[in-house]
């Protein structure tokens, strides 16, 4: 009788599954260090092109303002010839200003025109509070400066004058 019980594998099973597992654990391996290399790549790839976006980004903005540039430019030059009647560099004003505007709303540039409106801290900065019998307290009056936004964020605030509530001992404006 052996000394190997017939539970107890044999050496060349045993041998046999070393093998097999030594093969299944280097395959394994070798899988591994070709996924880290594809993540290795992959995040290479990705800070290039987070790079190039962020270096170009304003390509097509800039690409589109050459051509209000080029039309103020062109209105400079029909300016300083004496023959030019003011109408005519005014039209052409009016079609630069147009192109700009058309542009800054391409690339979701939005004006904040407040006017008659509620003042909004979030979107309006107050220049002066003005007292004003016609107007609600509060109520944006006047707008010093047009504000901004791009998408959803304020790019530049409205100034504005807001209306204030006439006290009866403050003279009112119309006195002078």
């Amino acid at each position: 009788m052996s000394d190997e019980s017939p539970e107890s594998p044999s050496i060349e099973d045993l041998t046999r599954q070393l093998a097999e597992a030594t093969e299944k654990a280097d395959n394994h391996w070798e899988s591994l260090l070709r996924k880290q290399a594809e993540y290795d790549n992959l995040q290479k790839r990705m800070a290039r092109d987070l790079e190039k976006a962020r270096k170009y980004a304003l390509e097509k903005f800039a690409t589109d303002l050459l051509a209000v540039k080029d039309s103020m430019e062109l209105g400079i030059e029909a300016a300083a010839q004496s023959e030019t009647k003011l109408e005519v560099v005014r039209e052409g004003m009016d079609l630069t200003l147009k192109m700009l505007t058309d542009t800054l709303s391409k690339f979701d540039i939005v004006e904040i025109n407040p006017l008659n409106e509620k003042f909004n801290p979030q979107w309006h900065e107050a220049m002066v509070m003005q007292p004003s019998a016609d107007a609600e307290e509060g109520t944006v009056l006047h707008i010093h400066q047009k504000g901004y936004q791009l998408n959803d964020r304020l790019l530049r605030p409205a100034r504005v004058v807001v209306a204030q509530a006439v006290k009866a001992e403050d003279p009112i404006e119309n006195e002078a």
